[in-house]
Order: structure tokens, then sequence, then C-alpha cells
């Protein structure tokens, strides 16, 4: 039955894995020190949905595989469980802390994308916020990016004070993976409310590249 452990994960993976897809997604991956398995994005959240029940230590097993796909399932698996209608605050802190125990196997902006929002943003919504202030000065660009999209659902939750301090701190950084992230943080804000995204990028707006101005500013 699907869900019960990393290594039916893996089979599934092995079952799927394409020489062709492999060539595509490890040009894509040049430079990434992961092993790339080959299985299409859209079969490994089929798998990922397949094994959405897995339990917390066997998909802590996933994110400590060097398997691209492996990680990007135990990611998956874990936002399909944030998105749990009846999930409470204990089984919040649990995703979240499987989530933080493995911050540096997120080596790929779409690992931190995929699970960031509703794992670390959702568990923080209610809580103390300080982790994203941490991540936002880190020397690992990812972990600033994983600052920024943390802040997505937190701000279509109504509050845009904190992700706008969070923003505050990376208006300025030179990778281009921020600065995607925090142009689409403050496209968020606006639609929740403009003024304080107008007023953010008026004071921000030299030091952001033009990228992040253009999207922050996308109705």
């Amino acid at each position: 039955m699907p869900g019960t452990s990393a290594a039916d994960v893996l089979a599934a993976l092995r079952r799927h894995a394409d020489p062709a897809e492999r060539a595509t997604t490890s040009r894509r991956m040049d430079g990434v020190p992961l092993v790339v398995v080959g299985v299409r994005m859209g079969t490994v959240f089929d798998i990922a949905k397949a094994h959405r029940g897995l339990p917390l230590a066997e998909v802590a097993v996933l994110l400590e595989r060097d398997e691209y796909e492996a990680r990007m399932v135990g990611v998956a698996v874990l936002d399909f469980q944030a998105r749990a209608p009846r999930i409470d605050a204990d089984g919040r802190r649990a995703l979240y802390d499987v989530w933080m125990a493995h911050l540096d196997r997120m080596v790929t902006w779409d690992l931190v994308d995929r699970s960031a929002p509703r794992v670390v943003g959702l568990h923080l919504l209610h809580g103390d916020r300080a982790p994203l202030f941490t991540l936002a000065v880190s020397d690992d660009v990812l972990h600033r990016r994983t600052a920024v999209v943390a802040t997505f659902l937190i701000v279509r939750s109504g509050d845009v004070r904190d992700p706008l301090r969070v923003c505050a701190l990376v208006a300025a950084d030179p990778e281009k993976h921020v600065q995607s992230a925090l142009g689409t943080a403050l496209r968020e804000v606006g639609r929740v409310d403009p003024a304080a995204r107008d007023a953010f990028v008026a004071e921000h707006g030299p030091t952001m590249s033009a990228t992040a101005r253009r999207v922050a500013s996308t109705p």
C-alpha cells in the first residue's frame, strides 16, 4: 500500500526513471550536488501524492537522500500534509521541525518553493517569526530565499508587517533567486495592502533588481 516507507518511494522513482528526462534535468541541475534519477516532475508529484501519508521519520529518510527527486518527494509530502484541513498546531510544528532539521538539504530553489510557504510559513503564522529574520541574514542564498518565500501565506492571511520587515532585510540582495522571491512577496503584499507595497518600493526600490520591481507591481 502506498505511503508506508521511503523504500517504496525510491522503488517508484526507479520504475519511472527515463534516460531522456535524466539528461534534461541534469542540464538544469548543473552544479547542484545531487544525483538525478530522471523522473518527470508531474510524476514525482503523483508519487508524492500517493505517499502523502508517509510517516515523518520516512520523509526524513527521503530528505537525507542524494537523489534530487527523492528530496522533492519528501518536501512535496510535507506540503501535502500541511494542506490537511484538520491539521493542528502540534502537527504543523512536527512538519516544521522535520523541514528545519533538513534546511541544509534544500539545495535548489524549487525544493524551497514547493514546501516553505505552507510548512514553514503556516507554522510561524501564529508564532514567533524570529526564524525568518535569522534566515533572511544568512550567508546561504537559499536560506534567504526561504525567509522570503515562507512569508507568502502570512501575507495572504492579511499580515504584512513582518513580511515587509523580512523583505527590507533582502531588498539589496545581489542574488537573483532572492530578488525574484522578493518581487513575488511584494506582489502578494500589494494584493492585500497596496499602500504598504508602494511605500516599500518607494523606499527600497533603488536597491532592488529591475525584475523584483516589475514583479512587485504586477496586479
